[in-house]
């Protein structure tokens, strides 16, 4: 291992920890080498020679590793012959148990290790010099120049968005995980309304549901590591922002209420979002609900093969034009699935808003997710949204969300 272990103050700069015994992989690795063979087709007709993935999603996406960042960084080189992550020290050796493929740690005992570790990856596979596939979305400015410095027989392409182009197509082993995080979603709704009560504070709902979604995930993936999966349960004005944190704010009676499920399997994230009030709605908020309800049925509809992502937020737009509530349209009407989440990744272009362009095709993941906010001191105040998750097949969209919607089903606790 020519100049790898080179020791700075009789510190090893690189090592190898392959400790214990491999895991039990999330796909098959039929599956991993399916989504490396359709990236290094890529590469090839791109004269890309090598990339560098630094993000979350993708070195989860392609070697099946989601790594904890804590102020370090991590990577994925990709050559046509090989695929090695680099990972820190500090991890130990749960990375190489984890990783689908080779794995190089690196030691915090010289700032550029972590450097000094990607060239060394890109030495064993034998690229020296050439086109360097990096996610320029992701990169700092500092990281970038780094990679400069160090390799600089490299000129400097980026790959995020033909890396986002590949993974907004589900593979079957994907539809699969996704079906699943979809039926645990479910679940955790269920706990939540188990959990609702009038003076509950919201944390608690929060954890009866969460707890709920991780035990079942246990359950059903033993050998999946449990992180991340979350609920966000929101009452009043804390219903405001899809992303409000929990609180400690204890519900009442008549209370607009936000729940929001988010189980986590492997970094697939799947959701479930619900308007719900405690014992019931007054007029006001009642019409505010069932015209984003109205919204979200129609919404549901229009998601098929061959829909443009900006004709459906142009049409959904019209229905809340007519009601005289466009203006609290808060956000997109819905965006892909499969590795993100809310600390990192995004599939940007397929997002239901009006400037995304892209064609719905099947294999493809959505949600149709309307949300209305309407401000304090307004009749019916109030965040609304619903969520539902859609499977693009050959010729429609299959839901597979099967918690209930609106105010038929979703106010709790009523006399």
């Amino acid at each position: 291992m020519p100049n790898e272990l080179t020791a700075i103050n009789g510190l090893a700069r690189l090592k190898q920890i392959e400790n214990g015994e491999k895991i039990t992989p999330t796909f098959s690795a039929e599956e991993m080498e399916r989504r490396l063979a359709a990236l290094r087709l890529h590469m090839a007709h791109a004269g890309i020679d090598a990339a560098i993935f630094t993000s979350y999603h993708n070195i989860n996406y392609f070697a099946d590793f989601l790594y904890c960042y804590f102020g370090r960084s991590f990577a994925l080189v990709v050559t046509q012959d090989r695929h090695i992550t680099i990972s820190a020290n500090i991890d130990g050796g749960q990375p190489w148990r984890r990783v689908n493929g080779e794995n190089i740690v690196y030691t915090d005992w010289r700032r550029d290790n972590y450097a000094h570790a990607v060239k060394t990856a890109l030495m064993r596979a034998g690229v020296t010099k050439g086109r360097l596939g990096l996610e320029f979305d992701h990169l700092s400015l500092d990281r970038a120049a780094e990679f400069k410095t160090a390799l600089p027989e490299f000129d400097q392409v980026d790959i995020a968005r033909p890396a986002m182009r590949q993974r907004m197509v589900k593979s079957p082993a994907e539809i699969a995980m996704i079906r699943e995080g979809a039926r645990i979603a479910d679940i955790g709704g269920a706990a939540c309304v188990e959990a609702l009560r009038d003076d509950v504070p919201e944390y608690e709902v929060a954890l009866h549901a969460t707890g709920q979604m991780v035990r079942e995930i246990a359950r059903r993936f033993p050998h999946a590591e449990l992180m991340d999966t979350w609920t966000w349960f929101q009452s009043g004005i804390n219903t405001d922002g899809a992303h409000n944190p929990v609180t400690s704010r204890r519900v009442k009676r008549g209370d607009i209420l936000s729940l929001n499920c988010f189980p986590m399997i492997a970094g697939y994230y799947t959701a479930l979002e619900r308007t719900l009030f405690l014992g019931h709605a007054s007029d006001a908020h009642l019409k505010i609900w069932q015209i984003n309800c109205e919204v979200h049925k129609r919404g549901l509809e229009l998601i098929r093969p061959g829909a443009r992502c900006s004709e459906i937020a142009l049409e959904l737009n019209e229905i809340y034009r007519a009601h005289g509530v466009l203006e609290y349209r808060t956000f997109g009407y819905g965006h892909s699935f499969g590795v993100l989440s809310h600390y990192y990744g995004r599939e940007a272009g397929l997002e239901l808003r009006e400037d995304v362009e892209t064609v719905l095709e099947p294999g493809m993941v959505v949600s149709m997710e309307p949300m209305l906010m309407l401000p304090e001191g307004l009749p019916g105040a109030g965040g609304y949204r619903e969520h539902d998750i859609l499977v693009l097949t050959e010729d429609g969209a299959e839901n597979i969300t099967r918690f209930p919607f609106g105010p038929e089903h979703n106010i709790v606790g009523a006399p």
